[in-house]
């Protein structure tokens, strides 16, 4: 191969790669933007009285399956009667 061929193959490479990474640049500083959001509206919904870290819970939970949520409320349960606190 010839130098000229080799240069232009890496000058393809080089811009393919500069726009992957800007692109995850870009998702990261998305990211945080929305992450600061999330902050914003816990602090407000704190400001208003409500628990964030029960909010944080039933946020976790929506996420999950009933019935996946249904047998460890069941296991729970179990292990706190063995240990005689329910």
């Amino acid at each position: 191969m010839t130098d000229s061929v080799t240069d232009a193959t890496y000058n393809v490479a080089a811009d393919e790669l500069r726009q992957f990474i800007e692109r995850f640049e870009s998702l990261e500083a998305e990211k945080k933007d929305i992450a600061d959001q999330q902050k914003e509206v816990m602090a407000e919904a704190k400001g208003r009285g409500y628990d964030t870290k029960v909010m944080r819970k039933v946020i976790a939970l929506r996420k999950r399956q009933p019935d996946e949520i249904a047998e460890e409320e069941a296991v729970l349960e179990m292990y706190k009667s063995a240990l005689g606190m329910g």
